[in-house]
């Protein structure tokens, strides 16, 4: 009797937040595949802005979590803003959850636990302000030595890639002309999508060169643009952007080895592949730098200090100093461009000042003796030439149609 009751217990009858579960170890591809409402299951140590603001876009229902989300090493800003957006987060279940937590299969949240039905999956500890607060306090503590590896792999990428940086060696060739020409840079960061719908105008105005870097390639899409060049993993990028038209330029290891060459091949798109231990936003800009361009404009890449540690990669990060001092004062971030575009006056606002003007003009002519005489004048000139002439037109539209 007793079994027979639990198993006659609706699932509306169980506590605790129910979702259907979508596990996967690689977080670009998760994002891709989830719905609203589902329960995101991922791997990924410090999880950062960018990935929270994805699920936050998601509208994910929970976050699971097998690693640590905060694990101290610097103050990293993803957990925050899941909390923040009411977003439960249960954090550290263990990598084993990645197995006993099936995709697509319906699991509950109760207490930082994970089941299914009345089996209890794997447990962790439910996140809140509260306590992503104190993590990140305690984790200020771990900045020094992330700094300090910073610096350490600068100089290990200085003297591995320095025939790049300062000879270009490695940098492939492309159809697209930069020589001369503005460049739009576009990454899947954070406020990308804001920060490209904000330069709508500069876009139209200036026709840059539309750079698409991983999902930034898709980002162009959704804002109306078809980028003239993509950089990243074919593997990440939907066949749209790969397919329409852009050179395609495939990141690759210094051995060669290009991840996702394949795929871009399958699709019939020739490619090319830039060898170098780079992040893919920073071949971007050396591609634009050594073939000349005149201006870089930046969206979704890291810009400050913070931003470069919260994505958590000290290693993959250490070609971004060293890249920046390379394009100098030709790279701007593009908050800056949108931001002298809100200062210029509108078209709206100059004909308003010209329809104030006349209404002034017109109201001063209209209590003056001048103001008189100019109507007299303006109603003798329509009696004896424009009211004649109008007529004589009038009648001969009548006569076409008689």
């Amino acid at each position: 009797m007793k079994l027979s009751g639990l198993m006659n217990r609706t699932r509306a009858e169980l506590p605790g937040l129910a979702g259907t579960a979508r596990v996967d170890r690689r977080t670009e591809s998760l994002l891709r595949r989830i719905k609203p409402g589902e329960i995101a299951v991922l791997d990924q140590v410090d999880l950062d802005r960018a990935t929270a603001d994805a699920l936050v876009a998601a509208q994910v229902a929970a976050v699971v979590n097998a690693a640590p989300s905060i694990s101290g090493r610097f103050p990293n800003l993803g957990p925050g803003i899941l909390v923040d957006a009411g977003i439960t987060l249960v954090d550290g279940v263990g990598a084993d959850a990645l197995h006993t937590i099936k995709d697509g299969a319906r699991i509950r949240l109760v207490d930082g636990a994970v089941y299914a039905g009345e089996l209890k999956l794997a447990e962790g500890v439910e996140q809140d302000a509260d306590s992503v607060a104190d993590s990140l306090v305690e984790a200020k503590a771990g900045l020094t030595h992330q700094l300090e590896a910073f610096a350490a792999n600068t100089t290990e990428f200085m003297q591995r890639e320095r025939q790049l940086l300062l000879d270009g060696d490695g940098v492939p060739d492309v159809e697209v002309e930069l020589a001369g020409r503005q460049v739009l840079v576009v990454a899947a960061g954070y406020d990308h999508a804001k920060d490209l719908a904000a330069l709508r105008s500069y876009v139209r105005e200036y026709r840059p060169v539309l750079i698409g870097v991983g999902g930034g390639a898709d980002a162009l899409l959704q804002a109306g643009h078809r980028p003239d060049l993509v950089v990243a993993n074919p593997d990440h990028v939907s066949d749209e952007a790969l397919t329409g038209g852009a050179d395609v330029v495939v990141p690759a290891f210094p051995d060669g080895h290009a991840p996702g060459l394949a795929r871009v091949q399958d699709l019939g798109v020739g490619a090319v592949t830039f060898p170098s231990s780079a992040n893919e936003e920073d071949l971007a800009l050396l591609l634009a730098a050594h073939h000349d361009a005149a201006l870089v404009v930046t969206v979704g890449l890291s810009a400050t200090l913070t931003e470069f540690l919260d994505r958590g990669r000290s290693g993959s990060n250490a070609s971004t100093f060293l890249t920046r001092l390379q394009l100098g004062g030709a790279l701007v971030d593009g908050r800056v461009i949108a931001m002298l575009y809100r200062s210029r006056i509108s078209v709206g606002v100059i004909l308003l000042l010209v329809a104030a003007g006349a209404a002034a003009v017109l109201g001063a002519l209209a209590v003056t003796d001048i103001g008189d005489a100019l109507l007299a004048w303006l109603a003798t000139t329509w009696d004896s030439y424009v009211g004649p002439l109008v007529g004589g037109l009038i009648g001969v539209v009548k006569g076409w149609f008689a």
